[in-house]
């Protein structure tokens, strides 16, 4: 592929967000929908609510993907869309539970990491009753979606984060976690944007300022977050990584216009210095909002790569051309999890 054509995808892919906001994607209707897994009422929305999706011809007890979507922190629909990924795991035998948490709008940091880590312990107390497997939950997420599957992934061992929502007593922890473009490092986005920001720019435009007390970063933490580093870096899931850790994917896009692909980056390489089992992604193509096509359109795996770190010898594979599937979240999984087989 030419240099000339290269920049042409990018700059094509960097500039369409989401294809079609708003249109639902393919996928089952939910075996199980709008069980709340915390005390639910008007204050709270959908940020309580879940959908599960079992797989039809399970015989045995199925490990469970938990997804939630992204939305920069502005809406609690995060349990839309969990059918598309209903759609790609059920045949490897996979349960999926589309979670909502609630917005920024409707609470600060750290609520968000309050209410995942509720659903995750309704799913584990209730898995008996669905024929889940308590021992083997992973969780998903795209965007904001994958800043809270990475913050669930890392503070597991982190008693002050758990929280008091819905049901205690119970493990919080996943043994796997996935994380599309996640946001990690707020103070560091506007440094590594695709073009400078604008401060008049509205977001969603791509080129919005991180830094702005109006930034979907700042609205998470209740504070323009230049002006209050402590409070963010309690939401830089770097801070908590530890030898607790489960695996952690993370799959960025180079074009992303949102979410610098620095800041995936960012959070393998802290990985990478601890030793953890993690695997990175890059995908330089890829932009914003296409979680569901970056493992299926061939167009978007133009130069992507791979690489990897283990806790095994703190083992390194240096990147290597890679052409990511649905097969490669469906062999993750598998491996991470086999220990609970």
């Amino acid at each position: 592929m030419t240099r000339a054509l290269l920049a042409a995808l990018m700059l094509c892919t960097a500039s369409s967000l989401a294809a079609q906001p708003g249109r639902p994607l393919p996928g089952p209707a939910p075996t199980v929908r709008d069980v709340a897994y915390a005390r639910s009422d008007a204050t709270t929305g959908q940020g309580h609510l879940l959908d599960l999706y079992l797989p039809p011809r399970a015989t045995a007890p199925s490990p469970v993907v938990i997804f939630t979507r992204g939305s920069a922190w502005l809406a609690d629909n995060g349990r839309q869309d969990a059918q598309a990924l209903a759609a790609a795991l059920h045949e490897a035998g996979y349960a999926v539970a589309g979670v909502s948490i609630r917005s920024s709008r409707q609470a600060r940091f750290p609520a968000q990491l309050h209410d995942i880590k509720a659903a995750i312990r309704w799913l584990r107390a209730n898995a008996t009753k669905h024929k889940l497997d308590p021992d083997r939950i992973a969780i998903l997420g795209e965007s904001s979606g994958g800043w809270t599957a990475a913050m669930a992934a890392v503070t597991g061992d982190v008693p002050d984060l758990e929280g008091t929502e819905g049901t205690t007593g119970v493990s919080s922890a996943v043994q796997a976690a996935v994380a599309f473009y996640p946001p990690t490092d707020f103070l560091q986005m506007d440094a590594w944007a695709l073009r400078p920001c604008d401060p008049a720019a509205a977001v969603g435009r791509g080129a919005f300022c991180h830094d702005a007390p109006s930034s979907p970063e700042s609205q998470l933490v209740g504070c323009a977050i230049q002006t209050c580093k402590g409070a963010v870096q309690r939401a830089n899931p770097i801070r908590y990584i530890s030898r607790a850790d489960p695996p952690i994917m993370i799959i960025h896009g180079g074009s992303d216009p949102l979410v610098p692909h620095a800041q995936g980056e960012l959070l393998y390489q802290a990985l990478n210095k601890a030793c953890r089992d993690a695997v990175f992604i890059s995908m330089p193509v890829a932009g914003h909002g296409v979680w569901n096509t970056m493992l299926s359109d061939a167009t978007l795996a133009t130069a992507a790569t791979r690489r990897s770190t283990a806790s095994a010898g703190c083992a390194v594979e240096q990147p290597k051309p890679y052409t990511p599937t649905w097969a490669t979240i469906v062999e993750f999984l598998d491996r991470s999890l086999r220990t609970h087989r």
